[in-house]
């Protein structure tokens, strides 16, 4: 069996290294420097031709997007670890959850993201490649984002009503999660009305797989 996991400091790629450390699958780590071009370069184009990370080679094959990634590597590994639910309607739950995050939690976010002044979006080089508009950058694009992050936060406060993590017991789900959530708390989004949330985010942050990658 041989894993190769392609990341960038400060990318979403660190989703997939939270969900690999909580696994402890044993893989080869390759880093790229975004701002340097690595992930436009042809050998690496050929992994993901969207010139973006995360992306895993599993056996030869080749897998990108970070929901996609997490839900295969539960699939494959998560089973027997109790870190992802076997084919049943939890399953689909799980699914549910992640595909979620990436397609509605993430776009709110991103929105957030790109409307903030250069100074409070961090790293430049992980929005290198990135070209935003002056639509994107007004306070009207802020505030709909804003406003549509409260209404994801709603959704997963309510999804955690009466439960310590997503399907109960934690999983792989709120691994993928927590990392969307934390870097939407990053960029000051308040929590606080969401003391599901709150509460969630902090029992994911006491994992000891998660408490040593955010201890760096």
């Amino acid at each position: 069996m041989s894993l190769t996991f392609y990341s960038a400091p400060m990318s979403t790629a660190s989703i997939t290294e939270a969900v690999l450390a909580e696994l402890g699958t044993p893989h080869d780590r390759i880093n790229l420097d975004l701002s340097a071009g690595d992930a436009k370069q042809p050998d690496y184009l050929k992994i993901n031709p969207n010139g973006r990370v995360p992306a895993i080679v599993h056996d030869g094959t080749a897998i990108w997007e970070s929901s996609a990634i997490t839900m295969y590597l539960g699939e494959v590994f998560g089973v027997d670890a109790k870190l992802y639910p076997a084919p049943s309607p939890q399953r689909g739950e799980a699914m549910k959850w992640i595909a979620w995050a990436n397609v509605t939690l993430a776009e709110a976010a991103n929105r957030l993201f790109q409307s903030l002044p250069p100074e409070q979006q961090g790293d430049p080089a992980t929005n290198a490649d990135e070209k935003v508009t002056s639509e994107q950058k007004s306070a009207v694009a802020m505030e709909k984002a804003k406003s549509d992050i409260a209404d994801c936060l709603s959704i997963l406060n309510g999804g955690l009503e009466g439960r310590s993590f997503l399907l109960t017991e934690y999983s792989l789900v709120d691994t993928h999660l927590q990392g969307i959530v934390g870097w939407m708390g990053m960029m000051d989004v308040d929590l606080k009305p969401f003391a599901n949330v709150t509460g969630w985010l902090q029992r994911c942050y006491e994992r000891p797989a998660i408490a040593k990658l955010m201890a760096g």
